[in-house]
C-alpha cells in the first residue's frame, strides 16, 4: 500500500522560508517520480512541482518557478519542497503524490498559512 506522509507546514510571516517534508513506503520510491500539489480555500488542486525518480529533471509551475524547489533523498525515501519568498496566496494545504505531475496516489496534506 502506497503510504505519503507529508510534514513541515507552520504558520510564516509573507518573505519567510518553510521546508516541507514527505515520507514515502510502500512501493519502490527509487522509481517513481514524484510531485507535490497544493490546494488553497476554496480552490482545486494546483500542481507545483514534480521530479524524476534520479534528481536529473524537475519542473515547476509558473506560480511558484524562482521560489520554491524540490528535491529527493532516495536512500531516506522522502522528497522535499524547499519553499522561499512566501507570499499570502501560497496559503493551502500542500500534498506529495506519486508520479510525475500526478495528484493521486497522494497523502494527508500539510497546511501552510502566510499572515502577518
Amino acid at each position: 500500500e502506497v503510504q505519503l506522509v507529508e510534514s513541515g507546514g507552520a504558520l510564516v510571516q509573507p518573505g519567510g522560508s518553510l521546508r516541507l517534508s514527505c515520507a514515502a513506503s510502500g512501493f519502490i520510491f527509487n522509481y517513481a517520480p514524484m510531485t507535490w500539489v497544493r490546494q488553497a480555500p476554496g480552490k482545486g488542486l494546483e500542481w507545483l512541482s514534480s521530479i524524476d525518480s534520479g534528481s536529473k529533471t524537475s519542473d515547476y509551475a509558473n506560480s511558484v518557478k524562482g521560489r520554491f524547489t524540490i528535491s529527493r533523498d532516495n536512500a531516506k525515501k522522502t522528497v522535499s519542497l524547499q519553499l522561499n519568498s512566501l507570499k499570502t496566496e501560497d496559503t493551502a494545504v500542500y500534498y506529495c503524490a506519486m508520479g510525475w505531475k500526478a495528484i493521486q496516489p497522494r497523502g494527508q496534506g500539510t497546511q501552510v498559512t502566510v499572515s502577518s
